[in-house]
């Protein structure tokens, strides 16, 4: 096969500060170890997070002209509409300045505390605003998700039996919806097949629970079907998309995702009672319901970046940049997450550092560690961000001790890449070396983006 090359030419770039390491070690230091606390300048490479960081395309760029910045009503507003219905079929729409914000607006309007609410793998915001509800959320992550270097298609499974176990146990009464996250972000980027979200409705179908889904990257999850899937290979993922979203009651999104655009978010639903429950609090907290906390000019450019995301050479490409890394690093005996994920490549960090125990954090060490060797910016997904507090205070690591590194969307090229690999190859070499950290000050929730570390030795 020949070369897969990105399908788009570069039109404007952006200059890459890039310090030394010295410098990189004394900024490290002054951001008590957090490397969200970093300036972004300082990072060469900034694989924080793929949410808002992407480049809008021309078109993008010239649908953002044409916003119309009217109160109520905007035809920017019926361009977002329109573009959200022909890809859900779902009735009420409301725009959100981002996915937290559907998410937190959804928890305030349906959760009571007490609550519990099932997901394949709930992702940090999502699991922060249902726990801040007072409910529970449990994640059901399928048996072959649990191991990072099994190559199975679609590892972001929900466990059917689990579902059916805790439908059991906790009761119908106390679990007012069950999420579907596609792609499984928690759990390394991996998909969700079409078979399993029928599986998961037909299961709610006898209890009457509605079944919401998280479709940050409903596209790349699309795309992931196409693939995989036997019976999709030739149906294009616009109409993949439109039978994922027939399965569903509600969805919230954030379109910084796979609405390639620079912030927004939605919730969208069917049931009239939740649609007028979640206006009056989007009223109150975001705006009327045609922005939702967004300018007209960005309705513009989310409706083109919607259909943008949904196209097979942009998918391609993508995939094969993602794909292009794992290989590579497997091929090192680097431990990554298999088969490569949608938006991100994941490396395993227990494997990785394992004399470092989980609750000494080494994803974080592991971060620290590609920083100050190459500027390479990424995020733990792992105890930090997802262990547990039991009744005592006592912490319990999370499954997973994964280190992220997410590609923002057409920002990159092969020889990022290639440095990209380099980098880690010689932390990989160094790995012995580096020290588990500690805590030295977080808040009650969400402590990833904001807490203090400090090095045990």
């Amino acid at each position: 096969m020949r070369t897969i090359i990105e399908p788009f030419r570069i039109k404007m770039t952006e200059p890459i500060h890039i310090i030394s390491r010295e410098a990189r070690i004394k900024k490290l230091k002054q951001a008590h170890y957090n490397v969200f606390l970093l300036d972004a300048i300082d990072c060469a490479i900034d694989l924080l997070t793929d949410s808002g960081t992407g480049a809008m395309s021309a078109q993008q760029w010239a649908a953002i002209m044409l916003g119309d910045e009217s109160y109520a009503g905007s035809q920017s507003w019926k361009k977002f509409e329109k573009t959200v219905k022909k890809i859900t079929g779902i009735k009420h729409i409301f725009p959100t300045h981002q996915g937290r914000a559907a998410e937190g607006l959804l928890a305030m309007s349906r959760i009571k505390p007490g609550d519990v609410i099932p997901n394949n793998s709930h992702f940090d915001t999502t699991r922060a605003n249902i726990e801040f509800a007072g409910a529970n959320a449990i994640n059901l992550l399928c048996q072959e998700g649990h191991d990072p270097r099994l190559d199975a298609p679609f590892k972001g499974n929900m466990d059917i039996d689990k579902l059916k176990e805790c439908i059991l146990h906790h009761g119908v009464e106390n679990i007012p919806f069950v999420m579907l996250t596609i792609t499984n972000n928690t759990g390394g980027g991996q998909p969700v097949s079409l078979a399993n979200i029928r599986a998961v409705k037909a299961v709610l179908s006898q209890y009457r629970i509605p079944l919401v889904l998280d479709a940050c990257r409903f596209a790349e999850n699309a795309y992931f079907i196409s693939q995989r899937e036997q019976g999709y290979q030739d149906k294009t993922l616009l109409s993949i998309a439109q039978e994922i979203f027939s399965f569903v009651d509600a969805a919230t999104m954030s379109l910084k995702k796979d609405g390639l655009a620079n912030i927004g978010g939605f919730f969208i639903c069917r049931n009239d009672e939740w649609a007028e429950d979640f206006k009056n609090l989007l009223i109150l907290r975001e705006g009327f319901p045609t922005y939702g906390g967004l300018a007209g000019r960005d309705l513009e450019a989310i409706s083109v970046g919607l259909m943008e995301a949904l196209e097979i050479d942009y998918q391609v490409y993508r995939h094969a940049s993602v794909e292009y890394l794992t290989q590579k690093l497997d091929k090192k005996n680097i431990p990554v997450i298999k088969p490569s994920g949608g938006h991100a490549v994941f490396i395993d960090a227990k494997a990785f550092m394992p004399h470092i125990p989980p609750l000494h954090y080494p994803g974080i060490a592991l971060i620290n560690a590609l920083y100050i060797e190459g500027g390479i910016r990424a995020v733990e997904l792992g105890t930090v961000m997802f262990g547990r507090m039991n009744s005592t205070g006592e912490q319990h690591p999370s499954d997973l001790e994964l280190v992220r590194l997410a590609f923002p969307r057409r920002v990159y090229t092969q020889s990022h890449f290639d440095y990209i690999i380099e980098v880690i190859e010689k932390v990989w070499e160094m790995r012995d070396s580096y020290s588990g950290l500690k805590i030295t000050k977080q808040p009650a929730m969400l402590r990833h983006f904001s807490c203090h570390f400090q090095y045990l030795t």
